[in-house]
């Protein structure tokens, strides 16, 4: 089964994703990001990119589909730049396949 890709945040940060084949969501707050990433979860959606401005309002969600195969939420910076959420979830998930951060 072939799996689309998926990008949801600010309407700056995900409508260029589209030039590359990207479907793209803008989302204005975390309940629209809620709400569209668990629509995409249910739709063939094997990777999902999530702005970490949008992923800092839904933590709970983000939370429940890292115990879930797919679809896999990545973490991208929006056009402010990092808050660093990202690499922590990086970091951690090293850390816990290897058993120590190796980073």
């Amino acid at each position: 089964m072939a799996y689309k890709i998926g990008v949801v945040g600010e309407k700056d940060v995900v409508v260029p994703f589209q030039l590359i084949g990207f479907d793209s969501y803008p989302v204005a707050n975390g309940d629209q990001a809620r709400q569209v990433v668990d629509k995409l979860a249910k739709e063939d959606y094997g990777v999902i990119y999530l702005t970490e401005t949008m992923a800092k309002q839904i933590p709970d969600t983000i939370d429940h589909y890292d115990t879930q195969v797919i679809p896999a939420i990545i973490l991208i910076p929006s056009h402010q730049g990092s808050l660093g959420i990202a690499k922590e979830r990086v970091n951690r998930n090293v850390e816990k396949a290897v058993g120590q951060n190796i980073l």
